[in-house]
């Protein structure tokens, strides 16, 4: 891994990495830099009214993204996000300063703490929640080792060498405010 000046300095200017999370591997940036999220929504093929995840170490630094929340629904997302066995994705109200350009056409933000040590300490080295997006282009099978991803993205992307968690199928999506699951 890079060290931590280079890393936050690589993000802020609208580098893209890529990294391994729970089950595959993951593509990343800056939330807060919006050149990042060009790079990243145009390496997919992704169109930006879909939206986007952001991943941290610890809810704190999802909070500047999202609405404030009772103690209730904080422990709601705290108790999957326990179950290290399968990681567990909230959509829920997003701030006001939440940028549109990580919630498309939502009202909305998805949040996950990640249960991946790599990625856990990506972000807490980085001192920032991330953009996680799985590495791929828009439709096809993701990435699960850091030689799929260079073989996809070249030098377009920073990669950062690593195993993924082993979870067989990526995060459960859950709407914190209706309990609808989107994505088992």
């Amino acid at each position: 891994m890079p060290d931590d000046r280079s890393l936050r300095h690589f993000l802020k200017n609208g580098g893209v990495i890529a990294y391994p999370t729970e089950s595959i591997f993951g593509l990343g940036c800056d939330p807060k830099c919006r050149l990042g999220v060009k790079r990243l929504l145009k390496l997919k093929g992704r169109p930006q009214h879909k939206g986007l995840i952001l991943i941290s170490d610890q809810l704190s630094r999802l909070q500047p993204y999202i609405a404030k929340m009772n103690q209730a629904q904080i422990s709601t997302m705290e108790a999957a996000w326990n179950i290290k066995t399968k990681p567990h994705t909230w959509i829920v109200p997003r701030s006001k300063d939440c940028p549109k350009w990580l919630t498309g056409r939502h009202n909305s933000v998805a949040i996950r703490v990640t249960s991946h040590a790599l990625t856990a300490r990506l972000c807490k080295n980085s001192r920032m929640a991330l953009v996680s997006t799985s590495a791929n282009r828009n439709g096809c099978v993701p990435a699960k080792t850091a030689s799929e991803v260079k073989r996809l993205f070249g030098r377009s992307v920073m990669v950062l060498n690593g195993r993924t968690g082993g979870a067989s199928k990526p995060s459960t999506i859950q709407d914190l405010i209706s309990g609808k699951i989107i994505r088992k």
